[in-house]
């Protein structure tokens, strides 16, 4: 008689996040992860001295304030030469990522939360979970040169109180 398995094979009914790793999906599921919070398209400050990483309300100039996607996102590396480029070999030296990103949730063996929409069913939630940036952010292009260190926040917070 053979040996009862306690490793659970996933089923098709398993959703592709449980039962795939970063680097087995497939284009289309990797873009899917994103829950359009906006918090990767905020300016950051690193403490030179401390290394620690400061949040602003102060969003690219290509993200659409209103729906927290960014309004050229296909070619958006002509526009802004710097935006990060996410993928599972660089997610681990990204500290920057908020603790709530889908992509740093699952790299760290954690679940995607309730309110992803992916979970939830509808792109509202993540908004309606206080966890997007729409209506608090200003473009960068609304702000002077220099003002940037006016705007830290501190705001950040995943729904458990962690500050990120």
């Amino acid at each position: 008689m053979a040996k009862p398995s306690n490793d659970r094979v996933p089923d098709s009914a398993t959703p592709y996040w449980e039962r795939k790793t970063l680097h087995e999906m497939s284009c289309s599921e990797w873009e899917s992860l994103c829950d359009g919070c906006g918090r990767c398209c905020l300016h950051k400050l690193e403490d030179e001295d401390t290394g620690r990483i400061h949040y602003t309300d102060v969003a690219c100039r290509l993200l659409d304030l209103a729906s927290c996607r960014c309004a050229n996102y296909h070619e958006r590396l002509k526009h802004v030469p710097d935006c990060a480029i996410l993928n599972p070999e660089n997610l681990a030296v990204l500290a920057w990522m908020p603790l709530t990103c889908a992509y740093r949730r699952l790299a760290e063996g954690r679940s995607l939360a309730r309110w992803h929409p992916l979970v939830s069913g509808t792109r509202a939630s993540v908004h309606r979970a206080g966890i997007s940036i729409c209506g608090i952010a200003v473009s960068e292009s609304a702000i002077g040169e220099g003002e940037i260190e006016e705007h830290v926040i501190r705001w950040l917070k995943s729904p458990r109180g962690e500050m990120r």
